[in-house]
């Protein structure tokens, strides 16, 4: 079953199995196909939006957090909260210090 094509994979998506949804959502990150998780994520797809969240916490992108986060994947929005008060307790740290 490794070999299932796309197009029966997006008609089972498209009549609500999700694990389908996951497994486009799989493909797409393993080929860096972004806009694909993009569009998995705005049809409802919480792998795509854990893989898109993945990837820009790895690339430290707080714009495309938020995107996500506004998409409806709630840990995106954790995940930037977290960020931003790593980086605002940095900056703090740096401003304690003597000169």
């Amino acid at each position: 079953m490794e070999n299932i094509d796309r197009e029966t994979l997006r008609a089972l998506a498209y009549e609500g199995n999700e694990t389908a949804l996951d497994r486009l959502a799989d493909l797409a990150d393993a080929t860096g196909d972004l806009a694909e998780l993009s569009e998995l994520l705005d049809e409802g797809s919480m792998r795509a939006g854990f893989l898109l969240t993945r990837r820009a916490v790895s690339a430290g992108d707080l714009r495309e957090l938020q995107r996500i986060s506004d998409a409806g994947y709630d840990d995106a929005g954790r995940e930037l909260d977290r960020m931003l008060k790593t980086t605002a307790d940095e900056g703090n740290r740096e401003s304690d210090r003597p000169r």
